[in-house]
């Protein structure tokens, strides 16, 4: 049984995003190669082949992210160290391509990275919130000890003085 699905989901969706990115910069690459294009001088080659490089490297940092979000989803622990850094850095991503998305593309794939994003904060922060410490609460029962020299303060006031 799946105690917590959104794991998993974070999972499968940065995974489809990886091979998306990955296979968008790299028709972007053989586009450019194919129509000699240039930009202010740069070498058309050049261009290519480091929208096919920058392709591969952000889909292998999609594909990483996805597998922390699995392991995350199999063991069933929040994700610690680097993990949760990637993770964090992740959901930043999401946010500046959100942006990017509302100003260039539309708002069905601005809403597209806001779900995503808020999937992965949600992630992030159903497990944190299960690893939180309770609040201590006061005993009802008295301290070992006799409260003579281990640091115990006595449960009732002294006794008030009486006069002879």
């Amino acid at each position: 049984m799946i105690r917590r699905p959104v794991a998993w989901i974070v999972a499968v969706v940065l995974f489809v995003e990886a091979f998306g990115v990955a296979a968008l910069n790299w028709i972007l690459g053989i586009v450019v190669d194919n129509q000699d294009m240039s930009l202010a001088g740069l070498d058309p080659d050049a261009m290519s082949l480091s929208s096919k490089i920058g392709g591969i490297v952000f889909g292998l940092y999609f594909a990483l992210c996805g597998v922390v979000s699995l392991l995350v989803a199999v063991r069933d622990r929040p994700p610690a160290g680097l993990g949760r850094i990637l993770l964090i850095s992740m959901a930043v991503v999401h946010g500046l391509l959100g942006a990017f998305a509302w100003g260039l593309m539309g708002r069905p794939q601005f809403v597209f990275m806001v779900v995503v994003l808020a999937l992965i904060v949600l992630l992030l922060m159903t497990y944190d919130a299960q690893d939180r410490p309770a609040a201590a609460e006061p005993e009802d029962s008295a301290p070992e000890g006799d409260g003579q020299g281990d640091g115990a303060a006595p449960l009732t006031p002294p006794p008030a003085p009486t006069t002879p």
